[in-house]
């Protein structure tokens, strides 16, 4: 009887015992644990942003620059090391020289990837960059025969066109002895100019130099934009924008 009354206690001690983990995660307070969710994330934005913003001293040395309209000093990150890593949609290896922002799926203007950058990356969207050698920024105008070309495309209004000069700017070609390619190699001091044309979203032809170049393969750029285009659209079907 009294080894009856013992396993009983037992067998009871032990079923409270399982039960009082299932008791305590009811109890647990779901809106308080949303609230620190989202805490947390506004502090991992702001370490990434800390973590992609220029040293003070490039900023410093570029401040009169940067005091003029639609100029900019950002970091970008190189994909195949932060893609990943980061919460920014791409890693914070792209950039949107129109709507000022690093996610991907806005407009994205240019990509740092294999020590490349390139341009064109969702749909129709495409572009052409070409390296200007070691020139101030600030003697990187529309006058510069290498804008020439540049400043005076046409983006096509059908995707057959569209497309056709994706093929030819992935091929790279030579216009008056400037060679334009979708995609260029990263070369410290440099300054190169840009076209992005993004279909429904912007068309800009911007102006970049490399300021400083870091061990984690990230890069600091100095940017301004010459001419801003009417937006370009496809007279055809809009082609989905893509996602990574």
């Amino acid at each position: 009887m009294i080894r009856a009354r013992a396993f009983s206690f037992i067998v009871v001690f032990i079923f409270v015992a399982f039960l009082a983990p299932a008791a305590r995660a009811q109890s647990v307070d779901r809106a308080a644990l949303e609230n620190e969710i989202l805490a947390l994330t506004g502090e991992l934005r702001d370490t990434e942003q800390q973590f992609l913003a220029p040293s003070a001293n490039d900023r410093q040395k570029y401040a009169e620059f940067l005091s003029q309209p639609d100029t900019g000093l950002i970091r970008l990150l190189p994909r195949e090391v932060f893609q990943n890593k980061l919460s920014i949609q791409g890693g914070g290896a792209y950039y949107s020289f129109a709507r000022l922002t690093h996610e991907y799926g806005y407009g994205s203007d240019i990509e740092l990837q294999q020590n490349q950058f390139s341009v064109g990356f969702a749909g129709a969207d495409f572009g052409f960059l070409t390296r200007l050698g070691k020139v101030a920024i600030e003697e990187v105008t529309l006058d510069h025969p290498a804008a020439q070309f540049l400043s005076t495309f046409t983006a096509p209004t059908a995707e057959p066109g569209a497309r056709d000069q994706q093929k030819r700017a992935g091929a790279g070609f030579d216009v008056n002895g400037f060679t334009y390619k979708d995609h260029v190699k990263v070369k410290g001091k440099n300054s190169y100019l840009l076209r992005s044309i993004g279909y429904s979203v912007s068309d800009l032809l911007v102006a970049f130099r490399i300021v400083t170049q870091d061990d984690d393969g990230s890069v600091v750029i100095v940017w301004k934009i010459l001419k801003k285009f009417p937006v370009p659209q496809l007279t055809a079907a809009q082609i989905p924008r893509g996602k990574l």
